[in-house]
């Protein structure tokens, strides 16, 4: 029994952006690589998925001529969602390296006190003193 090979020829892009022929001869499984193009993306200034942002993703679906707003929808809810716990994250990180930097000063500080007390009190002078 013979099997039959698919020949395909496409360029896309793998790795860091680096544009290769790449020939699959295979049976029918064939790997998923990555055919968009990044480098035409990147020159433009434009994401390297075009799903992740966007007019499409970023504005509401319809508004009201009125000028009511509009209500959100529920991926636009979950993604405000996931930006205000970076957000959260962040300041509580940046609190946690503020406070840290703090306390390593201040240590440093006590350090340099209690180094300044000891030098003070050994180098008492020594020998006979006048009553």
């Amino acid at each position: 029994m013979e099997a039959v090979f698919v020949n395909m020829q496409r360029y896309c892009v793998v790795g860091r952006n680096v544009l290769m022929k790449n020939t699959i001869s295979k049976l029918f499984s064939t790997t998923g690589v990555n055919c968009l193009d990044r480098i035409w993306r990147r020159k433009r200034g434009l994401p390297e998925n075009p799903n992740t942002f966007g007019p499409l993703t970023n504005l509401p679906d319809f508004t009201y001529v009125d000028g009511r707003p509009t209500p959100l929808g529920s991926r636009q809810k979950k993604r405000l969602m996931k930006q205000r716990e970076y957000a959260e994250t962040i300041i509580r990180m940046t609190g946690e390296v503020d406070f840290a930097v703090e306390r390593y000063e201040r240590l440093k500080k006590e350090e340099e006190e209690r180094r300044q007390t000891v030098l003070k009190l050994k180098l008492v002078p020594k020998g006979k003193h006048e009553l």
